[in-house]
């Protein structure tokens, strides 16, 4: 495991923020921490990357080199007069690493960022904000990766341009990623693991193809003109436009598809949905 958090606990005066929490994540590997907001994400954050001090419990980062972890805790911090080199060379700076010019267009390349866009970075649009803030937490090459509610505020084409980089640091770079959300579909075709905080304690947490099929009531399918279908009839099931919200366990649901085509309709989409209350 390159990032290793045992036990770790947080109070604040007589508040409890976190309760003796356990969270892993390999190299390549990317992990979600789901909860809403106040369930102690961004607190569980902060200790991981050594900015707050748990009340106890340990944090382990398994890397060598002089920045073992890079991340952004709540929004990423940029200099809005500052075009995306000029900011990256403020902090590289800061850090004694190089400022020229090929190291500096490296780092925007490796987060997709243009290299002929040399507009201020208060003209960006949020998810250029977030790239350009990932390329500042790999300025060092971290082998681990924090970022809290990355997705906050983009619209949804620039969640899949972000969703994309994110899959390429871990797939490609073999980088740890831990993310957070509070909404749970960012999450799971993204992560590996699911981590599920609830007012500071961990509620639940696994495999997401795991807790996916222990937390499943019902399954949507659809069919043109699915509505019609005797053999629904006999299922627990509405309706939503040519889609069927039927209650079913998994085992049964090959069954049901075979019938479904039998009687003639072509299935264009069967979809699992998730019990929410079950996971919280």
């Amino acid at each position: 495991m390159i990032i290793e958090a045992t036990g770790i606990t947080k109070k604040y005066g007589d508040t409890l923020v976190l309760d003796g929490i356990d969270i892993s994540c390999a190299a390549g590997e990317i992990c979600g921490v789901l909860g809403a907001n106040g369930a102690g994400k961004s607190t569980l954050f902060k200790i991981i990357t050594g900015l707050v001090a748990p009340t106890s419990g340990t944090v382990k980062i398994r890397a060598t080199p002089p920045k073992p972890i890079g991340g952004i805790i709540e929004k990423p911090s940029l200099y809005p007069y500052l075009n995306a080199e000029e900011n990256l060379k403020v902090f590289a700076k800061m850090q004694g690493l190089p400022t020229d010019r090929d190291f500096i267009e490296g780092k925007l390349i490796q987060v997709g960022l243009s290299l002929e866009k040399k507009y201020i970075v208060s003209k960006y649009s949020m998810g250029m904000k977030q790239r350009l803030g990932i390329a500042i937490a790999l300025l060092n090459n971290p082998k681990s990766l924090i970022l809290d509610e990355p997705f906050s505020g983009l619209d949804p084409l620039g969640i899949i341009s972000l969703r994309g980089l994110i899959f390429k640091l871990a797939y490609e770079e073999r980088i740890a990623i831990i993310i957070s959300s509070h909404i749970m579909e960012q999450l799971l075709s993204l992560c590996h693991k699911l981590y599920v905080l609830k007012n500071g304690k961990l509620v639940n947490s696994g495999e997401v193809g795991e807790l996916m099929q222990q937390h499943i009531l019902q399954y949507e399918i659809t069919a043109e003109h699915i509505e019609e279908s005797e053999i629904l009839r006999s299922y627990e099931v509405h309706f939503v436009d040519h889609r069927a919200i039927v209650s079913i366990s998994k085992e049964d649901v090959p069954d049901l598809l075979s019938k479904l085509l039998r009687e003639g309709y072509a299935v264009t989409g069967c979809k699992a949905l998730w019990n929410m209350e079950s996971l919280f």
